[in-house]
């Protein structure tokens, strides 16, 4: 790795830390393994690890926890319509 590898690694770390301190994922594993999952009809986000409470879903909830009927709030179609956000 060059010195500009690791200032991203760092970077990428730090980001998942802070989903961990502010969103109060209940551990450090935890909050490196949220996703963010986008429907592909008209892009509204689901961020594992923030949840979204405008729509009652709470910080730390999988997507592949919610309901099995879960629509996307925005334009109301079903979970097998998002793709998980690399």
């Amino acid at each position: 790795y060059t010195g500009r590898d690791y200032v991203i690694l760092l970077c990428l770390k730090s980001c998942k830390l802070l989903k961990y301190l502010v969103y109060g994922i209940k551990s450090q594993k935890e909050a490196f393994l949220m996703k963010v999952w986008v429907c592909t009809v008209c892009g509204w986000i689901y961020d594992e690890a923030k949840g979204d409470p405008d729509y009652d879903l709470a910080p730390g909830v999988p997507f592949a926890d919610l309901p099995d009927d879960f629509v996307c709030p925005l334009c109301g179609v079903g979970k097998d319509m998002f793709e998980e956000q690399a």
